[in-house]
């Protein structure tokens, strides 16, 4: 089906694409140019996503005579880093730019543009429970909506895997897709436009939310079958997820009948003095041996039809279907972003765990800490820093550490005001306002001295957020732990392997993300985040602030 080429619009994107076990060989290529050994390196800053086109590198040196090099990142930050003009690269490429290209500064920033592959945005869902839900028949699931979809959600049927749709891009597609297809519009959309009730009705079945495809995968491989039964990704990521082997089951891929939100890859020139390598490094991306090798390395669909035709084996038939229209107003998205995170996800209930050990006093790191404390309670304007900072109706509470946990602290932010149509974004309310004022005191006047009984806080904020699930369970609820230094008091990690074993089973929906920097064991918190189905976030080379940025999208 030809595709429907309307403006796509989405904000930022976050995941981490690997390749899930394919070892496709690369191409043939010519010879490289002689003058390219004495040619500086045209370097790309590329989403995390595309990580699995590393290989390029060599293949576009051998082909073109350019040195490509890339550099990756979380499509977050490096979105703001193009619109800041920090991005200090040649070339961008995402898997879709729309947001970045919506206003005059983006626009200033990308001289050139050129769509590479293909992938929508699809169901996945286990063949088991499609079978359950009465889709397992190919001529059902070909006329399955995004309204069917959002009902099985309310229904309790469908209980899925996504990314943060605040800071990921296949996230907000898969929102935009339910928003556009409620609409029943055939123009643009316009923020008054959004149907809140399909909002509310498809995010009901919202039971795991991350910042990447690898570490959602992670927890679906864990999760299939008992807190989850759908995936709703790229088609590329699901297909690679179908032949890893790692599922208790396979996925049914959905392709909504009235339409799909497709990533198309641009890859961007920031750097005018390089067009010319700009121009030989596309040519070669859009060519036939490079187009057939991502096709069969990363399951993507080739731009050019005749190309996808020779693939076509490879990609299921008619996964390209009508591509749902969406607005380039920057309203639009901003006020479904601000919607999302403060009035219809799951509230966040989450406490962070805080050393306060005298190791604290060195480095920096107790500035450090603050500093990022400031930065979730709204001291952060830029684009990220809106998007990390605590949201409306969320539970949050602080407890110190040293030679024990102390001082457990609690805030609750308000919620906003009611609004009857649409999204918009809203201002913070005198109340909101006071109680992150509250948050940023409390770390103003933590103080710093004694051991590190790492383990024994850790155990007890789980403790605590389990009574606290207990007593209002529509909340999502996680723990935050930072450390600078090796665990020297209280139980060490044996202890809380052997205690985290007798605890409810409902603490296995509690993740605990560990942020490391100073002398703290990589080697034990990694083991620790095993266990409790979090991950570890590095900040020693990275500030604490911008490691916040991470956390939040996992929330």
């Amino acid at each position: 089906m030809r595709l429907r080429r309307a403006l796509l619009l989405a904000p930022l994107a976050a995941l981490l694409l690997a390749g899930c076990g394919r070892k496709e060989a690369p191409p043939p290529a010519p010879a490289a140019q002689p003058q390219a050994q004495a040619q500086a390196e045209f370097t790309v800053l590329a989403t995390s996503d595309l990580k699995d086109v590393q290989p390029l590198e060599e293949m576009v040196g051998k082909a073109t005579g350019v040195k490509l090099k890339f550099r990756f990142g979380g499509t977050m930050e490096s979105t703001e880093a193009v619109l800041t003009g920090n991005a200090k690269a040649d070339a961008a490429w995402f898997a879709n730019a729309k947001y970045l290209l919506s206003d005059a500064q983006g626009q200033s920033r990308v001289k050139l543009q050129e769509k590479i592959t293909l992938s929508p945005i699809v169901v996945g869902v286990s063949e088991s429970d499609a079978r359950r839900i009465g889709w397992a028949d190919p001529a059902v699931a070909a006329k399955l909506t995004w309204k069917d979809i959002a009902a099985a959600s309310k229904a309790g049927k469908l209980t899925y895997a996504l990314s943060n749709p605040a800071t990921s891009n296949q996230g907000f597609m898969a929102l935009m897709g339910v928003v556009a297809a409620a609409s029943q519009k055939t123009e643009a959309l316009t923020a008054a436009d959004v149907d809140r009730g399909a909002i509310a009705d498809f995010l009901k079945g919202y039971k795991l939310p991350g910042d990447n495809s690898t570490y959602l995968s992670e927890q679906f491989i864990l999760q299939q079958g008992t807190r989850v039964n759908s995936f709703i990704n790229y088609e590329s990521w699901l297909l690679s997820l179908n032949a890893s082997g790692k599922l208790r089951e396979k996925l049914q891929l959905i392709y909504p009948y009235e339409g799909v939100s497709t990533a198309d890859y641009p890859f961007m020139l920031l750097n005018d003095a390089r067009r010319a390598d700009y121009q030989k490094v596309v040519d070669y991306l859009k060519s036939e041996p490079a187009q057939l090798w991502l096709a069969k390395e990363t399951l993507r669909r080739p731009i050019k039809p005749e190309i996808a035709a020779k693939v076509e084996n490879l990609l299921p038939k008619g996964g390209l279907q009508v591509e749902l229209p969406f607005s380039p107003d920057r309203a639009l998205a901003d006020g479904l972003i601000a919607a999302y995170l403060n009035e219809f996800r799951m509230p966040i209930a989450s406490t962070f765990v805080l050393d306060t050990s005298g190791s604290m006093q060195g480095g920096g790191r107790r500035q450090q800490l603050v500093q990022a404390i400031h930065y979730i309670a709204g001291a952060d304007a830029s684009l990220t820093g809106r998007i990390a900072k605590l949201t409306n109706r969320e539970k949050l509470w602080l407890q110190p550490f040293s030679e024990s946990p102390y001082g457990l602290t609690s805030f609750e932010v308000p919620a906003g005001s009611a609004v009857a149509k649409g999204v918009q974004l809203q201002a913070d309310s005198d109340a909101k306002q006071q109680t992150l004022a509250k948050v940023r005191e409390f770390a103003d006047n933590l103080n710093f001295t004694g051991g590190t009984a790492l383990y024994d806080a850790v155990y007890d904020a789980l403790r605590h957020m389990l009574d606290e699930k207990k007593k209002n369970p529509k909340y999502q609820y996680s723990v935050v732990a930072f450390t600078d230094g090796e665990n020297n008091k209280g139980r060490n990690l044996e202890q809380f392997k052997r205690d985290y074993a007798a605890l409810p089973e409902d603490v296995r929906g509690i993740p605990v993300f560990m942020v490391l920097f100073g002398e703290a064991s990589e080697k034990d918190l990694q083991s620790l985040v095993q266990i409790t189905g979090g991950r570890v976030f590095d900040a020693r080379r990275t500030p604490l602030y911008s490691v916040f940025k991470d956390i939040r999208a996992y929330q």
